[in-house]
């Protein structure tokens, strides 16, 4: 019986708009894919070329998503590991272990470890932050030709003083995370105004 250990891991905890997202990914112990690390020390033309390897290499993977609606209700942590548990049961192959990074398993049946910086330490959970990354980062692509004036092509989502700037300019998108306290302060803001 083949051991397949499946990788996972999330990008998008941070910002304050759109989905967190997550991958999971069975690598083929048969084919090396070279220049697997953590996403974040890649140029987005590295990440984009691995991601296509890995999506034409790998066993199996699969995206898991959690909406602003449930970082809402559930809380940032809970939507995650929510997201990571839809990740691995899309896998199209049952994982006999798998390796999340961070400190946490989400409550599930699959026997795994979770690993502080695992995404620099295990080949299968670099190559599932590079899929997270790149489909997130395209959520936000999609979401800046809809609305530019936000510059999430830029950010991403995340807090910076130009995204700040732009939704107290413009106020809140309904794919905001409502429960986040900056995105709360807007939304407050905008209240007192009307």
């Amino acid at each position: 019986m083949n051991e397949w250990i499946a990788g996972v891991d999330e990008v998008g905890r941070g910002p304050l708009v759109g989905d967190v997202v997550t991958a999971a990914v069975i690598l083929d112990p048969r084919k090396t894919i070279l220049g697997l690390t953590d996403s974040k020390k890649l140029s987005a033309k590295k990440r984009e070329l691995l991601a296509v390897q890995i999506k034409e290499t790998a066993i199996a993977w699969a995206i898991g998503r959690a909406t602003p609606d449930e970082i809402d209700k559930l809380n940032i942590l809970h939507a995650t590991m929510l997201a990571m548990s839809r990740a691995v049961e899309g896998l199209a192959v049952t994982p006999s272990w798998v390796r999340v990074d961070g400190n946490r398993l989400p409550v599930w049946s699959y026997p795994g470890e979770a690993v502080v910086k695992g995404d620099s330490l295990h080949a299968e959970i670099s190559a599932a932050s590079i899929l997270a990354k790149v489909e997130r980062d395209n959520d936000m692509f999609v979401l800046h030709e809809a609305y530019p004036y936000y510059g999430f092509a830029g950010h991403k989502g995340y807090p910076t003083k130009a995204h700040f700037a732009a939704i107290a300019e413009h106020g809140v998108l309904p794919c905001y995370r409502k429960s986040f306290k900056p995105v709360q302060a807007v939304i407050a803001q905008h209240a007192i105004k009307e």
